[in-house]
């Protein structure tokens, strides 16, 4: 049996599968923390790593390593490839009036023409932008720019040279100054960063292997973590994948790039040399978990006490924009709720809002992709959210279409592994891996509770 790895280094953990790379049959995992927070040492993505590789029994048996990992963020590094400052993840916000202004300097038309996006604080060119005014000395030091997948599969190869870096399509197509079509636009790095003399890394084909582990098992490309957990779904046209987890996204496969000019849908690349148009929101199972402990309850109690409440609680809405929002672009946005009243004032109607209030979110996603001409037969829901109860069955009604739930399982580990299977083989296409078991939920769609969060969305503090 030859074994392949897939490894998610995700913004909570790292995660290892070993699976068997002809089958996809799993054979074993590992699994470690990382640290909270926006604003983390990539030198804790290493540990996690071999915390999880250890976990997992080792790494020597494996012929082929793939990293899927968190999209965005920045990761500098200087001459000696050594860390310059604690890299910021997607999710720190702070470059919120960076992103404004580079979409300013040029047009929100001309970025999606270029890049395939309009710039939003999660992208790396605005954390560049950030480093270069409010921290020039370190700005100056900066030799390479990569992403933390391609940070975490240069270590895994022991190379100390900037020059080794490589990553894929799909992460590269998050940076803002990469082109699907034209490749690295250096006049755009150089626009934010005053500078266009360091390093990128090498953008991989899907099946390419640029380097090598120490023990000789071959290194693939990686992916971002969306297309990993596309890929490992094995998602196809027709199939938008709701991921509900730190962050909640909706994607979907295409033939063809998305170039939004409102900055609601991102155009990423996918992990099979396709495109992953892409919304994302910031608010996702942390409302979950912020609003059960309102309630002082579990998250189980949490989904039996929302779906005892009736659909639409009654005119209670939560706009969940709680850490500020992505999607709409509110980096600055307040949560909150919206008509309370003696008879919906009870812990079983906030659970219900704040339930429709993260899928209105993502239903909202939903709606772009498909003005970007996606067509949308079905929805796979994943991520620690897909877990709960009342997030499955009362998913249907907001999405107006079947919620497909897959087996637990490591989405974006099990996409990096079978990309690493196709480096090990070589083959034009993906391995076909046999797909586990699904699980499927319908209900008649409710309109009424997207119509009455709509009302209230934009009446929140902070826009």
């Amino acid at each position: 049996m030859t074994l392949v790895a897939g490894v998610d280094s995700s913004t909570q953990s790292c995660k290892v599968v070993v699976r068997d790379a002809e089958t996809g049959a799993l054979v074993r995992t590992g699994k470690a923390a990382h640290p909270d927070g926006t604003e983390v040492h990539p030198d804790h993505w290493w540990s996690a790593f071999q915390e999880a590789a250890a976990a997992a029994g080792g790494l020597d048996d494996v012929a082929a390593i793939s990293v899927g990992g968190q999209q965005h963020g920045m990761v500098c590094l200087d001459q000696a490839g050594d860390v310059v400052r604690p890299a910021l993840l997607w999710n720190d916000t702070r470059s919120a009036q960076a992103a404004t202004d580079l979409n300013n300097e040029l047009g929100k038309e001309v970025w999606a023409e270029a890049v395939g996006s309009v710039l939003v604080a999660s992208f790396t060119i605005t954390k560049l932008r950030w480093l270069a005014q409010n921290e020039p000395e370190n700005a100056a030091r900066v030799a390479a720019v990569c992403l933390p997948h391609d940070w975490l599969t240069w270590k895994l190869s022991g190379s100390t040279s900037i020059h080794d870096l490589v990553t894929d399509r799909s992460d590269a197509s998050g940076t803002g100054y990469w082109s699907a079509k034209d490749g690295y636009r250096l006049d755009l790095l150089k626009l934010a960063f005053g500078r266009d003399d360091i390093v990128l890394p090498r953008v991989l084909g899907p099946a390419e292997s640029g380097l090598k582990t120490p023990a000789g098992a071959l290194l693939g490309a990686g992916t971002g973590d969306n297309a990993g957990a596309a890929l490992g779904l094995g998602a196809v046209t027709g199939d938008v994948v709701v991921s509900i987890g730190t962050s909640g996204v909706a994607s979907a496969i295409s033939e063809v790039p998305a170039a939004e000019t409102t900055g609601t849908v991102a155009g990423f690349s996918d992990a099979t040399g396709r495109y992953l148009p892409l919304v994302c929101t910031l608010n996702a199972a942390r409302v979950l978990a912020s609003t059960a402990t309102m309630l002082d309850v579990d998250l189980d109690r949490l989904a039996e006490l929302a779906l005892s409440a009736p659909s639409g609680a009654d005119g209670l809405v939560l706009v969940p924009f709680l850490e500020g929002e992505r999607t709409p672009n509110r980096p600055h946005a307040k949560g909150a709720f919206h008509g309370l009243t003696l008879t919906n004032m009870t812990p079983a109607h906030i659970a219900r809002a704040a339930v429709e209030g993260l899928l209105c979110g993502l239903a909202d996603g939903i709606d772009a992709l498909v003005e970007q001409g996606v067509e949308v037969k079905r929805v796979f829901l994943v991520g620690g959210g897909a877990k709960s109860e009342a997030v499955r069955r009362i998913a249907p009604m907001v999405f107006g279409r079947p919620v497909v739930v897959p087996e637990p399982g490591e989405y974006v580990a099990d996409g990096a592994a079978r990309q690493a299977a196709w480096v090990l083989s070589g083959d034009a296409e993906a391995p076909t891996w046999r797909s586990g078991a699904v699980e499927t939920f319908e209900a008649p769609a409710d309109p009424a509770v997207r119509a009455r969060y709509a009302e209230v969305r934009d009446l929140t503090e902070g826009l």
